[in-house]
């Protein structure tokens, strides 16, 4: 196991974390927050071998509410 040190904000740990998916570069740690626990698993499986940028423009495209 590889722990890294960070200041996560308190309203993040709050979040269930069955409602975050979790990735990580060599640069970046992302957390994507859900509405619901199956959301966080449909976007898992359609997300599969897609890059950061991929990622993020599915997240925006089909789960972000901002």
């Amino acid at each position: 196991m590889i722990c890294l040190k960070v200041d996560i904000p308190d309203e993040i740990c709050e979040i269930d974390d069955e409602l975050k998916a979790i990735y990580h570069s060599s640069d970046t740690v992302c957390i994507w927050v859900f509405e619901s626990m199956e959301d966080r698993n449909k976007f898992m499986q359609e997300t599969i071998g897609m890059s950061k940028k991929e990622r993020e423009n599915h997240y925006n495209l089909f789960y972000s509410t901002a």
